[in-house]
């Protein structure tokens, strides 16, 4: 039955009819192609609707105008800015002294510890005194031996010059005589020099502080044979209070400190520990040295400083703070507003009208707040100290209450109050008036 399927019925129903098949796939067609004339048609009105007043409102002008950029300003005031030189320097004590033995023999006993501070002239060892106490002895009996034999000498001549004068001897053994007394008095004075020698050799064995300073570690233990030879010594003594510090300076900078050492008071100097944050002792410029070290093109200058309560100890590395002069009424404008460009230092002066002008400007000695202008900028005039990194010139500006910049920066995340207890800044040259490059030195409670 299946092989005489009725035709008919196998079109029924087995599949669509064949015209369902034709019609469907224009209709999807049309679609398709309507679907991008349609985007095309609303891209088209939203810029119309964009671009005509009525998108905007009736007060459309163009482009809105740039409005005025916020700015903190400042204003150049007058004062003093000190001109300080910075250095690296070592402290270096007035004295060291390496207690050596002055003659051989055993170590009796010493008379510190170890770390003390001893006096000028206090004792420190003992070297066995026997030997040499028996040596003087010696010495003593030889000078009371020749002294005897000159005073019979010396009787005898007087006896021969009687005798001579009553034509009872020659004349030659009164000559002889007489030479015989002059050979006694060199003997006499060669033993008294062996007595001189060995009362110095007690001297010696008896060791004092040559200056006053503290103790080292000693060097050698009681018992111990020390002679002359030795190099390392029983003990070393450095002088603490005063101490100086030896720190270099370019050569450039020798003119301006000879013209101050020669025209007022001693120099002041600052050290600073090796963080430089922590003031140590303050001082006076005592020395320069006499030639300059041509491999680093530097100059020595000493410092003294006085050292009650060993704030400085010997070999330490610290800062040196050399004040070379003070400028007065100088132009000083914050550190902020300094500006580097195409046209070289400037600052953006704030004008009446509230808009913005470069000014280039000459600068002095800086710290780490302020500036010295030496040209180029007067006392008064308004500068921006932030903000200028959006400025221009001619460009217009709102000025910022520090009041409110302030606020503003504590309602910030992350915003932390300013340090307290900072050192007071001082001034370092800048390039272009002399020849150290300026420098910010960190905060120093």
């Amino acid at each position: 039955m299946d092989e005489h399927t009725d035709p008919m019925t196998a079109r029924s129903y087995g599949s669509p009819p064949a015209s369902r098949e034709i019609l469907e796939p224009p209709r999807v067609h049309h679609r398709r192609r309507l679907l991008p004339t349609l985007v095309v048609l609303a891209l088209i009105l939203a810029v119309i609707l964009w671009a005509h007043p009525w998108a905007t409102g009736p007060a459309h002008k163009g482009p809105p105008a740039t409005p005025p950029q916020p700015v903190s300003v400042a204003t150049a005031t007058t004062g003093e800015m000190p001109v300080v030189l910075n250095a690296l320097g070592t402290v270096t004590p007035f004295n060291t002294v390496t207690v050596m033995t002055q003659i051989n023999g055993q170590l009796m006993s010493v008379g510190f510890k170890e770390g003390d501070m001893v006096q000028k002239g206090q004792f420190l060892a003992q070297i066995d005194p026997r030997p040499y106490q028996v040596a003087l002895e010696q010495a003593e009996g030889q000078l009371a031996h020749d002294t005897a034999l000159l005073h019979q000498a010396q009787s005898d001549l007087a006896r021969y010059e009687r005798l001579k004068a009553q034509n009872s001897i020659a004349e030659q053994q009164v000559s002889d005589q007489q030479f015989l007394v002059q050979q006694y008095q060199g003997n006499l004075k060669t033993d008294q020099a062996a007595v001189d020698n060995a009362q110095l050799n007690l001297t010696y064995c008896h060791i004092t502080a040559p200056i006053t300073g503290r103790a080292g570690l000693l060097q050698v233990d009681p018992g111990n044979y020390v002679q002359t030879s030795n190099t390392s010594g029983i003990v070393v003594l450095t002088q603490l209070d005063p101490i100086s510090v030896i720190f270099t300076l370019p050569q450039n900078d020798i003119a301006a400190v000879t013209a101050a050492m020669q025209s007022g008071p001693a120099l002041p100097v600052t050290l600073y520990d090796s963080s430089n944050t922590v003031k140590l002792a303050t001082g006076t410029l005592t020395a320069m040295d006499n030639q300059i070290n041509v491999s680093t093109g530097t100059v020595e200058l000493r410092g003294s400083f006085a050292n009650p309560k060993n704030a400085l100890f010997p070999n330490e590395f610290v800062n040196v703070e050399l004040l070379v002069k003070t400028l007065k009424d100088a132009v000083l404008v914050p550190s902020a507003a300094i500006q580097r460009g195409a046209p070289g230092t400037f600052v953006y002066v704030v004008k009446p009208d509230n808009s913005v002008a470069v000014q280039k400007v000459t600068l002095g000695p800086s710290n780490a707040t302020e500036t010295a202008i030496v040209s180029g900028l007067s006392a008064g005039t308004k500068v921006v100290t932030d903000g200028a990194d959006r400025l221009h010139p001619g460009a217009k500006v709102a000025v910022v209450t520090p009041g409110a910049a302030a606020a503003g920066a504590s309602a910030a995340p992350g915003s932390s109050a300013p340090a307290t207890g900072a050192k007071a800044p001082h001034a370092t040259r800048h390039p272009t008036s002399g020849a150290t490059a300026p420098s910010t030195p960190p905060s120093r409670p």
